[in-house]
C-alpha cells in the first residue's frame, strides 16, 4: 500500500486568489517511510505573500523570484503521487488550493476519495483536542523542536509519525507488513486462505501422566455434559 504524507505552504488563505509556493511530500509503503521524497518551491507569479503567510513560513517573494511556476513543476508531483493515498493535516484546505492550481491549468482535479484528513482522524480519536500538529507531536512523544517555523517538507516528515500514531502505531504497522510477508510465504487454496502445514515432528508433550490423570477424573466427575468430552481426548 503506498501512501504519500504531503504539505503546502501559500501566499495566504483564499484558495481562488492565493497561491501554492511550497510543496512537500514523503512516501509511505506498508505505513513505513521509504525515504523517497519530493520538495519544490513555486514562483507565485507575481502574487505578493500576505504579511500573516510570511510570519508563519518565512517564505519571501524574493526567495521564491527564480522558482519554477506551478506549471513547470506539475509533471513532476502528479508522477510522485500517482496512485497513492494522500494523506494531509486539515486537507481541506491543501486540497482546495492544488485543485484551485490544477484548475488553472485546465487540469482535473484530484477527488476527495483519494484524500484522508489527519485532522479529522486525530478528532475522532481525541475529541477534547488540542489536534495541531504540534500538539500531536506532543501527544506522541514526536521531537519537533527544530520546527521553529512551518515548512511543508518538515511538517509532512512530523505528519507521517504522527499519523502512524494515529491508526494504531507502529507496532500496528509492523504487524500489517509481517502478515502480508506471511502471505507471500504460505501456500493457499483457490480461495486465498492460508494453509498452515503441519510439523514434520510433533512437539512432545508438557503434561505430565499425573495430570492428564487429573484432568481424566475432573471430565468424569462433570460427566456427560462436559465439552471435553467432544473436543479432546486424554490418554487413559
Amino acid at each position: 500500500m503506498r501512501e504519500i504524507i504531503f504539505d503546502t505552504e501559500t501566499t495566504g488563505l483564499d484558495r481562488l486568489d492565493d497561491r501554492v509556493i511550497e510543496i512537500g511530500g514523503v512516501e509511505l509503503i506498508n505505513r513505513f517511510p521509504t525515504g523517497r521524497t519530493f520538495h519544490v518551491y513555486i514562483n507565485p507569479e507575481g502574487k505578493v505573500i500576505h504579511p500573516d503567510a510570511l510570519a508563519v513560513h518565512g517564505i519571501s517573494n524574493d526567495k521564491l523570484a527564480d522558482k519554477p511556476l506551478f506549471a513547470g513543476i506539475l509533471h513532476d508531483f502528479l508522477d510522485f503521487i500517482d496512485g497513492a493515498k494522500l494523506i494531509a493535516h486539515n486537507a481541506t484546505f491543501d486540497m482546495g488550493f492544488i485543485n484551485a492550481e490544477l484548475n488553472r491549468l485546465g487540469h482535473p482535479p484530484i477527488h476527495n476519495d483519494r484524500v484522508v484528513d489527519t485532522l479529522a482522524l486525530a478528532r475522532r480519536k481525541h475529541p477534547m483536542g488540542p489536534n495541531s500538529l504540534d500538539a500531536l507531536c506532543r501527544r506522541y512523544g514526536i521531537d519537533n523542536s527544530h520546527r521553529t517555523m512551518h515548512g511543508a517538507l518538515l511538517d509532512s516528515q512530523l505528519l507521517a509519525e504522527v499519523y502512524i500514531e494515529l491508526i494504531g502505531g507502529k507496532q500496528a504497522a509492523l504487524g500489517l507488513t509481517i502478515a502480508e510477508q506471511a502471505n507471500n510465504r504460505q501456500p493457499s487454496d483457490v480461495s486465498g486462505t492460508i494453509i498452515i502445514s503441519r510439523r514434520p515432528i510433533p512437539l512432545l508433550p508438557r503434561l505430565t501422566e499425573a495430570e492428564k490423570m487429573a484432568h481424566a477424573h475432573l471430565v468424569e466427575k462433570i460427566g456427560d455434559k462436559a465439552i471435553w468430552n467432544e473436543r479432546i481426548a486424554f490418554a487413559a
